[in-house]
């Protein structure tokens, strides 16, 4: 029997990707599932392809802290408690530094770090009361930041110390805290990446084949998630670039601009 049986799993961003992957593998192992995003026709095909499911819907955005409040009110009053939290939602962006609005780099920072401290903040006294656990899904790019990516690695480093510190602070409230740095992995936020200007790409620079699947992901979390580990980083490439980075740093430096530049121009 699943241990996540009737268990109330809140999943931010559950529209596209590794967030949907993750309210459809929840759903399967018996959970009670509230998810939000921006899109509500996303978020309705969602849920009615899962009739009859324990499956919440809310249309929000996490970057603003009222409709962080919002959602994590609804998913109370229609389930009564929230044992799992994941920080799912997010954004990232592609452009060089110099060319880049700041507005740019606000919004992003907005929603992958200020919309994962926003629903934490709501949702922890229940959590706490039942000793769940709280994941924030963050990237390599906290460990290591890319060129053309600058308020996204930001963002994500920020995710990361923050959840460091909680995990610190609730060590011994049987609360588990878990960071999760997934790899490239396929999904929808390289085509939605914001460029200089603050627009979607509309396109992903990169193989999406060769990449792992957001199902795949949704696995793996899954499973770190009920052995209650402390952090998960996924792919042997993200384990490559963590590892490099701490003991080989500058050779770190060039191998990261070779891949992502060509010609002195970012083409990835």
């Amino acid at each position: 029997m699943s241990q996540f049986l009737n268990k109330v799993v809140v999943v931010t961003g559950g529209s596209d990707g590794i967030g949907k992957a993750l309210v459809e593998a929840f759903l399967v192992l018996g959970a009670k599932v509230a998810t939000c995003g921006r899109n509500y026709d996303k978020l309705y095909q969602l849920q009615s392809a899962h009739p009859g499911a324990p499956l919440l819907i809310h249309t929000a955005d996490v970057s603003k802290e009222q409709d962080c409040r919002q959602f994590i009110d609804v998913t109370i009053k229609s389930f009564g408690t929230i044992d799992i939290l994941i920080n799912n939602a997010g954004i990232s962006m592609r452009s060089i530094f110099e060319e880049v609005e700041l507005d740019t780099l606000r919004k992003v920072m907005d929603i992958n770090f200020w919309g994962t401290v926003y629903c934490t903040k709501f949702a922890l006294p229940h959590i706490l009361k039942n000793k769940g656990t709280i994941v924030a899904i963050s990237s390599i790019a906290g460990y290591r930041g890319l060129p053309g990516r600058s308020g996204y690695s930001a963002s994500k480093f920020a995710v990361n110390g923050w959840m460091e510190a909680l995990r610190t602070e609730l060590l011994e409230s049987g609360t588990n805290v878990l960071l999760i740095c997934p790899g490239f992995t396929t999904s929808n936020i390289r085509n939605v990446a914001l460029n200089k200007v603050g627009q979607s790409h509309g396109e992903s620079p990169m193989d999406e084949g060769k990449m792992m699947s957001s199902e795949e992901c949704a696995t793996h979390i899954i499973a770190a998630i009920e052995k209650r580990k402390r952090s998960l980083v996924l792919t042997f490439t993200g384990k490559r670039t963590v590892f490099m980075n701490r003991f080989f740093p500058s050779l770190t430096d060039k191998l990261v601009r070779k891949f992502f530049f060509k010609n002195g121009q970012l083409v990835k």
